[in-house]
């Protein structure tokens, strides 16, 4: 077949019938189009035919002979592109090409009919509407798409007149050229596939395959706990060949009755998912520390694990207050589904042996952690692995271990001499890639007489599958002062896949319960909901929000109304801890008249590379092109993983520390005058120590935890359609305190993309399960819904950058702040319009109109 990509006449034999996608990727190497769904609803794979988008895992390539095709590195010096890099339209950048490809194509329309004007944002969703981004950068895509269509980016300025792109790798990421594990193909690639347990309980007997080589991948005692438990894995030249191998692997099961039922978990009752204490150890954690804090087993049931404050006197004072003033009692059971992270590139390794060293090419938060456990499971010097992530296609908590696929690529790489690579794919991700725990939250408050916060109690069971950890409950204990309270945790364990930490692990959860909880007493005290906030709440950093949050148009609006479509504004607020690696390290070295700044860590959309390059180059008061970084490998200097908040507060004082470091190193303080005569010079800057010292006097899995809590204060507006059940939301506005913000531009980014995530946990994403099976149902990106440009609200971020000032650098992490409260805000936002209060999350269109009803 022949055909013209992006203005080269190319050849191809597609006599095996290939989905286009396999062409452009895997024989062309064009591999800007990304393979994310393979069921047309994601738009990552986006390519123009004869200047028409289409998604190529749907079109066969046969249907390309004799047209014009163009991918997105043909797109390279469009406006468009240039527009999605000036204008910060992207995080993780995996689904960026498709956008630009299908962004391209609505330009050149909006062009022909209405010239250089500004479509507005309903246009452009419309437009946009086949594409997702699980990063949630809609607001920088509308932005870009917008500017683009103006002019605004029609010529590309040059030379001095040219500003820097908010991002560092935002031109690599929009032009195609970013290079991520699913991109690499070495030469003598193998294909791994995991063979997966089709049961939620058995013992495997044998493994069989006659001269068939495979892995096996089962835990010591050789039980399957969950459907979809990898059992082996195969390898073979590409992966339909894997298929066929792997299909050809007997596994001979012994079928075990299954605990699928959270309701029976509770109770300890059902077949034991872990049988012994050392079975027990070895369960995962859905927390960031799995655990941490001490419970007792009994049957299924895990806990309570506790961090309550004078528990006997909270249930005094409820007891006591339902007695004497029930109207001062808010109590409820709230529940919430589980949120998949399903970030666009799945999970995925390239492991290949050398001189008897191992190594990773992996998409993973944390390359040093990652080589580290390698090197203990394979019995390797650590010196002898190297792990490497240029790119990283998004991992919100789910990328932090050795998962599933490094195990398996490894073992196969060394089982066969070759490198392996091994991509799961979406049915996989989405069944064992991780997810936010369910919860099931009973919730008791009370206020005395002059209206303050007398005690609180929460039972939250936490439904992690296999997975145990849960700190939902324990995270109460932070806010609202110090009035008495009762907080346990339960993990109630069934045979399901297991959770994993998810951006912010338990927050949003608590405070869909907490949040409305205080909003249900502000409407029982007759109180405004965000002047009871700021008297329970102790603050000073949240006070400076909710005097902001007050005063915005929208709090004192028009509300309610008796017609189809009612309009409402909920507020909700939120504390987390800040957390940091405190033995961070960047190395600096002169190499040829430029400062490169090493440290391993990686950058998975957050912006590690952009905020470490540009604090060396404004410490040591350098142009940017003079400061290289170089991240993503495990044999540099320590760096932190990239979760739990801790990224970039433990990377720019290190990063400020080596050039200092630097600067004396070079005898002055004019550092531009001497790199030229510099080269080979090397420092190693360490991050220094708070000035208020740290509240913990170690550190767990590299996290210490610093004194002061970040604060968020969101302030939701939805419009509630009573007929079809449908919420829209209209606006929220996002009051962060996180102390100084050292990328402004990316900041925003994330904080936007982290309300756009809070929008889909409280409206659309629910994790289903056969209840007889255990499989996931929600197994494809149809089933599963995460949220479109269309449903993203006008966003409006604004930063409190002060009460960190006993931090170096003044500033810490906000990734996780940010999204805690979105659903809560939503919820009250609802029961302000509708009276109506929303206790199960998501809030669907038919439990909406079920609660209309009554």
């Amino acid at each position: 077949m022949e055909f013209e990509v992006n203005g080269a006449r190319r050849t191809v034999d597609v006599d095996d019938d290939p989905a286009a996608v396999e062409v452009v990727r895997d024989r062309l190497g064009l591999t800007g189009t990304k393979l994310v769904c393979a069921g047309g609803v994601c738009g990552a794979c986006t390519i123009q035919v004869d200047g028409e988008p289409r998604v190529s895992c749907l079109t066969p390539a046969a249907r390309l002979a004799g047209r014009r095709v163009t991918t997105v590195e043909g797109l390279a010096d469009h406006p468009v592109a240039r527009a999605f890099a000036g204008e910060d339209a992207l995080q993780c950048g995996y689904c960026t090409p498709g956008f630009v490809v299908e962004a391209a194509a609505f330009f050149e329309r909006w062009r022909a009919e209405h010239g250089p004007t500004r479509p507005g944002r309903e246009q452009i969703a419309a437009a946009l509407a086949g594409h997702l981004c699980r990063c949630g950068a809609y607001e920088g895509i509308l932005r870009a798409v917008a500017a683009a269509c103006a002019g605004d980016y029609d010529t590309a300025p040059t030379g001095r007149q040219a500003p820097a792109v908010p991002r560092t790798e935002a031109p690599e990421k929009t032009d195609g050229s970013a290079r991520y594990t699913t991109d690499l193909h070495p030469e003598g690639l193998l294909e791994g596939v995991i063979i997966r347990s089709p049961h939620a309980h058995a013992h495997v007997r044998s493994l069989e395959a006659g001269d068939l080589p495979f892995v096996p991948l089962l835990p010591p005692d050789g039980v399957v706990r969950y459907v979809g438990q990898p059992v082996a894995a195969v390898a073979a030249p590409d992966r339909a060949a894997a298929r066929a191998a792997a299909a050809r692997v007997t596994v001979d099961y012994e079928v075990l009755p299954a605990a699928l039922d959270a309701g029976g978990a509770r109770t300890g009752e059902g077949p034991l998912v872990y049988e012994d204490k050392a079975a027990r150890k070895r369960a995962p954690g859905s927390g960031e520390t799995p655990q941490l804090v001490p419970a007792r087993w009994r049957g299924n049931l895990r806990g309570p694990s506790a961090m309550s404050k004078r528990p006997a006197a909270a249930v005094r004072r409820i007891r006591e207050a339902r007695t004497k003033n029930p109207d001062r009692v808010v109590e409820g059971v709230f529940t919430t589904a589980s949120q998949t992270h399903t970030p666009l590139e799945p999970h995925a390794c390239l492991a290949h042996w050398a001189d008897g060293t191992l190594h990773i090419q992996v998409s993973t938060q944390s390359v040093k952690r990652v080589a580290e456990l390698a090197a203990e499971r394979f019995g390797v010097p650590p010196e002898r692995v190297v792990a490497r992530a240029a790119h990283v296609g998004g991992g919100f908590g789910c990328k932090m271990g050795l998962t599933s696929d490094v195990v398996a690529a490894v073992e196969l790489a060394r089982l066969h001499g070759a490198p392996v690579r091994v991509v799961l794919d979406r049915d996989e991700e989405l069944t064992d890639g991780g997810y936010r725990p369910g919860t099931r939250i009973r919730l008791a408050m009370a206020a005395d007489a002059a209206g303050d916060l007398s005690a609180l109690a929460i039972d939250a069971d936490n439904d992690g599958g296999v997975s145990v950890g849960g700190s939902v409950a324990a995270l109460a204990r932070f806010m609202y002062g110090k009035a008495p309270r009762r907080l346990r945790d339960f993990d109630t364990v069934t045979h399901r896949p297991p959770g994993a930490p998810f951006r912010g692990p338990g927050g949003p959860t608590l405070c869909w319960a907490l949040e409305q909880a205080v909003d249900e007493m502000a409407h029982r005290l007759g109180q405004d909901p965000i002047a009871l906030r700021r008297r329970w709440d102790g603050n000073p950093k949240r006070h400076a929000l909710y005097e902001r949050a007050a005063a915005l148009p929208v709090w004192s609006g028009r509300r309610g109304g008796t017609g189809r479509f009612r309009r409402g504004v909920g507020v909700a607020a939120a504390n987390w801890l800040y957390f940091l690696d405190p033995v961070t390290e960047v190395e600096l070295t002169v190499e040829d008249g430029v400062v490169v700044a090493r440290c391993a860590v990686q950058d998975m959309g957050t912006g590690s590379r952009t905020v470490l390059r540009r604090a060396v180059a404004d410490a040591l008061g350098l142009p940017e092109a003079r400061v290289r970084a170089d991240i993503g490998r495990s044999d540099a200097v320590h760096g932190p993983v990239s979760g739990g908040s801790r990224t970039t507060p433990s990377l720019v004082p290190a990063a400020v520390d080596a050039a200092d470091r630097l600067r004396d190193a070079l005898g002055g303080s004019d550092v531009a005058a001497r790199l030229d005569a510099a080269h080979g010079v090397r420092v190693t800057g360490r991050r220094p120590r708070d000035r208020r010292g740290f509240v913990t006097p170690f550190t767990l899995g590299g996290i210490a935890v610093g004194r002061g809590f970040t604060g968020s204060v969101q302030v939701a507006e939805v419009e509630v359609d009573t007929r079809l059940g449908r919420i829209r939301p209209l606006s929220v506005w996002s009051g962060i305190a996180a102390g100084r913000i050292h990328e402004d531009r990316l900041a925003r980014g994330q904080c936007e993309g982290a309300v756009v995530q809070g929008i889909g946990y409280a409206l659309f994403e629910e994790r289903r399960a056969d209840p007889v099976t255990g499989r996931v149902l929600t197994e494809n990106l149809e089933d599963y819904r995460i949220p479109g440009i269309g449903d993203t609200p006008e966003i409006t971020v604004h930063f409190h950058q002060e009460g960190f000032e006993h931090v170096p650098g003044g500033g810490v992490g906000l990734g996780e702040i940010a999204t805690l409260p979105t659903a809560a805000s939503l919820a009250n936002a609802v029961h302000d319009a509708t009276g109506w209060r929303p206790y199960d999350m998501p809030i669907r269109p038919d439990r909406l109109l079920e609660g209309l009803r009554t």
